[in-house]
């Protein structure tokens, strides 16, 4: 299924530091979680072990918030967590 990015996605993304790549590995791999609107929702946790304004993480958690239109996924928003889940 092809996967499409609106520009608040990509906006988010980038200011909270995550990828297209994750993204797109939390959409085939991640946990669904509950989500308002009629949306979906997945979360995956990363290992992540960087700086990330000015303080080192171990994981971080990226949730995936999108939509299914017309045999496509549609990417709302992207929001990133980082600490340690596991």
């Amino acid at each position: 299924m092809k996967i499409k990015f609106v520009e608040h996605a990509k906006e988010r993304m980038k200011e909270r530091g995550t990828s297209e790549e994750e993204v797109k590995t939390v959409l085939l791999l991640g946990t669904e979680i509950s989500a308002k609107k009629g949306r979906k929702a997945k979360e995956m946790v990363f290992e992540y072990e960087k700086k990330w304004l000015g303080r080192i993480y171990p994981q971080k958690k990226v949730v995936v918030i999108d939509i299914e239109e017309d045999d496509e996924i549609v990417v709302i928003t992207v929001k990133v967590f980082y600490g340690k889940w596991r």
